[in-house]
């Protein structure tokens, strides 16, 4: 077994291991659910002992805390990415849209992840632990975005708060759809929430 670096960090070879379990944890629950997803099967996937992933994670629990980190992270990632590309609030608040829906579309192991660790309902709709689902700041950083076309004069007043949230869920609402539905078109449905999502912000008259 490599042993860490004299600082604690994990090595290399370490690191390379631990994201291979991830990858692992991410098949089986997008796959057989959380609750079916045992180490002993993490453990067979990865071609590991069940040793072996306990030396990397201690328990189930801490692989599922840093496999949730890992997607949320990723998530996060690209859809700040798009944003930070946009040109001005308007088109940065479409890109927030069309890429909450285009990560989701083009990583539906990731979204499986999501809800079976947030969600306690087969129609994902209770949080099991109430505001988990706003992990890094997800609506504070739409608020955000907001509250900017606001201060240039291009979005109506509104509580930018509250506007997050009904934009957020309406997302979170076709995905669920799409998520029981596969044969939902998401690219059609990116344009109905992005027209949706600009005629309840943009001034109008």
């Amino acid at each position: 077994m490599a042993s860490r670096r004299g600082d604690g960090t994990p090595t290399f070879i370490e690191q390379a291991r631990r994201g291979q379990l991830i990858e692992c944890t991410i098949d089986l629950i997008s796959a057989k659910g959380y609750p079916a997803t045992s180490l002993a099967a993490i453990a067979e996937r990865a071609g590991l002992s069940k040793a072996a992933v306990l030396y990397h994670f201690t328990s189930k629990d801490n692989l599922a805390r840093a496999t949730l980190t890992y997607v949320i992270e990723r998530f996060t990632a690209y859809v700040n990415e798009k944003v930070a590309a946009a040109p001005d609030p308007r088109a940065a608040l479409v890109a927030y849209v069309r890429a909450m829906i285009g990560y989701q579309r083009d990583n539906r192991r990731h979204v499986r992840v999501i809800t079976e660790m947030l969600l306690d309902d087969a129609d994902g709709t209770r949080l099991k632990n109430p505001g988990g689902h706003d992990t890094a700041g997800r609506w504070n950083a739409l608020a955000d975005l907001l509250a900017a076309g606001q201060q240039a004069d291009i979005f109506r007043e509104f509580d930018p708060s509250t506007v997050a949230l009904a934009i957020g869920g309406a997302i979170d609402g076709v995905i669920g759809q799409w998520l029981a539905h596969p044969e939902l078109d998401l690219d059609a449905a990116a344009d109905e929430l992005v027209t949706f999502t600009l005629y309840a912000v943009e001034r109008r008259g």
